[in-house]
């Protein structure tokens, strides 16, 4: 851009700086385009991208097979894992006592008998092996010698003479049992041997308990007359007169847990 000649040079100056400047400017603009054209041009790449992969159903992952591994051979020998094995287990079973032929306690020793073959049946695999397992503990008395005249049976004849556990039983009670107990204990309660006696209540109740369910006696009043008739004179009185709650006398039960509270007063008196 040319000036007048009679243009100022101070004009002149100025027109010159701002011709540059503006010059400058120019530049910068032309160069700023061009960055913000590229950086659009790389964004809409971007974009583009992104929408093709959205759009685009995602290919499925490849999944390696698992290796197959072959199980290690197994030892015949080798022990069972413990969690295969278990079982329930039982409390030990005490055995029976031994039987001397006492007939007083023949329902003792076969309800003992009875018991343990019927709680661990796995341990006899037939009659003949429950019999000869209950005749071990025959030791002393009529007994054993009930026990041996058997085995001399099976000498004779290579049989042995009881071959079924209901015969057994059938034939132990005829040999063992009291003959005629119903009748004994009957006769026992019609007498004064059965009273209390030296006895605590609780020794005293067992023994009267046990006559009673020989005898069959069932009838509530029954029980009762004799319970009380066999007790301690002041045990009788102490419940006969008591002021509240006295048991009635078709209550057994109650008679027998009252004599047993008095009893255990006097007991526990006595130890101070």
């Amino acid at each position: 851009m040319s000036l007048p000649a009679d243009t100022p040079p101070a004009v002149a100056d100025t027109l010159g700086y701002l011709q540059h400047h503006l010059q400058e400017l120019t530049e910068c603009q032309n160069a700023l385009e061009h960055v913000i054209n590229n950086t659009l041009a790389g964004l809409t790449a971007q974009i583009q991208q992104l929408t093709q992969l959205m759009t685009s159903p995602a290919p499925a992952p490849t999944v390696a097979p698992p290796p197959v591994t072959s199980p290690p051979p197994v030892n015949p020998l080798s022990p069972v894992p413990s969690a295969l094995t278990k079982q329930r287990t039982r409390p030990k079973l005490p055995s029976p006592p031994d039987f001397s032929s006492e007939r007083t306690s023949g329902q003792a020793f076969l309800n003992s008998c009875t018991l343990y073959l019927r709680l661990a049946p796995e341990q006899f695999s037939c009659d003949e092996e429950k019999i000869f397992w209950t005749l071990t503990f025959f030791k002393d008395g009529c007994a054993a010698r009930w026990s041996e005249n058997l085995f001399c049976q099976e000498a004779d004849t290579g049989i042995f003479p009881i071959q079924s556990w209901a015969d057994f039983e059938q034939q132990f009670r005829s040999q063992f049992f009291l003959v005629n107990a119903e009748a004994d204990a009957v006769n026992a309660l019609e007498d004064s041997a059965y009273y209390q006696g030296n006895q605590t209540v609780d020794d005293y109740l067992d023994s009267f308990l046990t006559l009673v369910s020989d005898a069959g006696y069932t009838d509530p009043w029954t029980l009762v007359v004799k319970f009380r008739r066999g007790l301690w004179t002041n045990i009788q009185s102490q419940i006969a007169t008591m002021p509240f709650g006295r048991p009635a006398d078709t209550d057994p039960e109650a008679w027998y847990a009252a004599a047993r509270r008095i009893d255990q007063v006097r007991l526990t008196n006595e130890a101070f």
